[in-house]
């Protein structure tokens, strides 16, 4: 179970481009690796800015890296 409703497809995506290390989307995004990992493990919500961030690095609309899942 994750602590947060925002799941994502962010380790997909790294691996679709490459084998994206999590330090080499970190520094794209102004953020630390763990950042990171957390939200990889849905342990973490991103903000809007970072979430645009991450999104506009894979060249791809917010709704394609992150999604809202009510419980």
């Amino acid at each position: 179970m994750t602590g947060t409703p925002i799941t994502n497809d962010i380790r997909r995506l790294r691996f679709e481009r490459g084998e994206m290390t999590q330090q080499a989307l970190a520094d794209a995004c102004g953020v630390t690796r763990q950042t990171i990992i957390a939200l990889e493990a849905g342990r973490y919500a991103p903000s809007l800015e970072l979430a645009f961030r991450i999104a506009r690095t894979f060249g791809v609309g917010v709704e394609e890296v992150f999604r809202w899942e009510a419980k």
